[in-house]
């Protein structure tokens, strides 16, 4: 006979209802032992939640330590305002910002100079090219001829890195080491 014909059948039919006497004291221990194992996880399941509540009461706790007059939902409403005024404001500090790259792009940022002897009877190199070039590599380089008798200065359109009159070998080396200086420069 199993356990629920033992309890619950017999005794509903009329039966003995006193055969909980004839109940196998194994079948009493392992009732008993069921509900202790159920009792031990009821306990450590208590315990986790409450570790768990104290958790959160004390988060609770450190959030609601304001000032007893401040209305909680109007605070809010502050903060979400003041973010939203952060996020225009860096909208338009960002759009500050790319247009000032795009203006420094035209501004010169590339600058050599080269001093050279253009004639073998001078020395002391004062004769000299100069590079001045943007970001896009547009500018213009000047050249100034010292001779014992006089001295020329001149100046070349330079487009892309290239002029569309005749470079001498000192500007054509002034403009590369302007270049090169500048790439350089980003490197560090």
């Amino acid at each position: 006979m199993d356990i629920f014909n033992l309890i619950f059948v017999k005794g509903v039919r009329g039966t003995n209802m006193h055969n909980f006497d004839s109940l196998d004291n194994s079948i009493i221990f392992f009732i008993l032992f069921i509900n202790s194992i159920l009792t031990i996880f009821l306990i450590f399941f208590s315990i986790a939640n409450s570790i768990k509540i104290r958790k959160l009461k004390s988060k609770y706790e450190k959030f609601m330590r304001l000032e007893k007059d401040v209305d909680l939902e109007k605070l809010l409403e502050s903060c979400i305002l003041k973010t939203d005024e952060i996020i225009n404001k860096n909208k338009e500090i960002e759009a500050h910002l790319n247009r000032l790259d795009r203006n420094v792009l035209n501004c010169i940022q590339k600058v050599s100079i080269s001093r050279f002897n253009a004639f073998d009877d001078v020395g002391s190199d004062l004769s000299y090219s100069l590079a001045l070039l943007d970001g896009n590599d547009n500018g213009v380089v000047i050249t100034s001829l010292y001779t014992r008798d006089s001295s020329t200065t001149f100046g070349k359109p330079i487009v892309g890195g290239k002029s569309k009159y005749p470079l001498s070998a000192e500007e054509i080396k002034t403009i590369n080491d302007a270049v090169r200086k500048n790439r350089e420069s980003q490197y560090l």
